[in-house]
């Protein structure tokens, strides 16, 4: 059985606009919610700035220590706990690269949302497998729901 990614439809509405309002350039932040077993279930994000210097934007994101820290935070503060990370690939392919892979940790869900000219199309869950040998995607669904449950 695979694992399984879902976000609410507010908490995805945020992470979109968010994403297109970045275009040009990779837009992030963390996702923010429960875990039980292998299903998560995103009830908020946290929209951070991309970090990375100038032109490298456009197809790099930096999230710092002191932004992971500030996600902690409203994370406890909110009740829930930071889940994951997501980010844009603009004009390609919503696929973890190979930065993407250097840099990731395997106990967080990665969503990549791919933004071709501005504008979301689409959205797929990921997760670094424990080896680091690469990734496994989740079923990634939305919820209309405010607080989903996770499946049992």
């Amino acid at each position: 059985m695979s694992a399984t990614t879902s976000i609410v439809a507010e908490a995805y509405r945020a992470l979109i606009a968010h994403l297109e309002a970045a275009y040009p350039n990779e837009g992030a932040g963390l996702l923010l919610g429960r875990g039980d077993g292998e299903d998560r279930v995103v009830t908020a994000v946290l929209t951070l700035p991309n970090r990375w210097d100038g032109a490298e934007q456009t197809h790099r994101f930096l999230l710092t220590p002191e932004d992971m820290l500030a996600g902690e935070q409203e994370a406890a503060r909110r009740g829930l706990d930071v889940i994951g990370i997501f980010h844009s690939h603009p004009d390609h392919p919503a696929e973890p690269s190979g930065f993407d892979r250097d840099w990731a940790l395997p106990w967080y869900v990665y969503t990549i949302t791919r933004v071709t000219q501005g504008r979301a199309d689409h959205t797929r869950a990921w997760r670094l497998r424990e080896d680091r040998s690469g990734y496994s995607e989740d079923n990634f669904t939305i919820h209309a729901e405010t607080r989903p449950t996770p499946r049992g």
